[in-house]
Parts: C-alpha cells; structure tokens; sequence
C-alpha cells in the first residue's frame, strides 16, 4: 500500500481517532441536564419513534425504550462517551468500533426520513467498519500497548 506521509496502519489509527473524536463531541454537546432530568433526549426519539412509517421501529422503541426512558437516557449518552473514549485511546477497539456502527445503524433506522442526521450516520457507520476491518487497533492504540486483539 502506498501512501503519503503515515503509513497505512498510521493512516487508519487517524481516522479511528477521528471517530472517536467525532463520538465525544456528540457526548459533549448533548444537554445532559435536559437528557437526564427532564427526559428532553428520549421524549424527542419517542415523538420520531411514534410518527415512523416503519411499524417495527414504533413497536422496538415501545417494547426496549419507552417503558424505561431514564435508564435509556443514561445508556444512550454513556454509550457515545465510552464509544469516544474507546476510540481515541484504541481501548476495546473492536468492541468500541462494533457497537458504534450498531448505534449509527439504530440512529440511521430511527431517524430515516431526516436527511439532515442521516449523513452523519452513514458516514459515521462506514468509518467504523473500515476501522474494523483494517484492524485500526494494530498502532497508537492501548490495545496495541497491552498486546490485546492482535
């Protein structure tokens, strides 16, 4: 493989870690306060749930989410800080990298008929599985440190 400037493997870590980067931000900006008190976060995907066209969407978010919003909160913005903090520090990284593409591909299904998030979750979803299947882990990575997932 040739490349320019970083390697191939090098060149793989940067956009894993771009992810991950990506994953914080979402974690970061999110209203916790809002998420977690006033349950803005889960009220929002059950209006989006609710309207879907798709009766297996409306029947999963009413049989996983809605009878425990708080705890779905929790789950939902604790996931995209451990998601980011996987990825950045190459920590879990398949495992980091596998549940991110499930949740792109949750958020990609939830919110289908809004093209403004659905950009950003196919993109998202295909950084993850080229980081996974171009084993992303194998440099600047804890992983790589402690010798796990070689």
């Amino acid at each position: 493989m040739q490349t320019i400037w970083l390697g191939g493997a090098e060149w793989l870590a940067v956009l894993r870690i771009g992810l991950g980067l990506w994953w914080l931000e979402s974690w970061r900006h999110k209203d916790k306060k809002g998420w977690f008190e006033r349950g803005t976060g889960i009220a929002w995907a059950a209006d989006v749930a609710g309207k879907h066209r798709w009766s297996a969407v409306r029947t999963g978010f009413d049989k996983v989410v809605r009878p425990r919003p708080k705890a779905m909160a929790y789950v939902v913005v604790y996931a995209e800080l451990a998601l980011g903090l996987g990825l950045v520090l190459g920590f879990l990284t398949p495992i980091a990298l596998a549940g991110g593409l499930v949740l792109n591909l949750l958020y990609l299904v939830l919110m289908i008929h809004d093209w403004a998030e659905q950009g950003q979750n196919a993109m998202m979803a295909l950084i993850s599985l080229v980081a996974l299947f171009g084993v992303s882990w194998q440099t600047w990575s804890l992983d790589a440190v402690v010798g796990v997932f070689s």
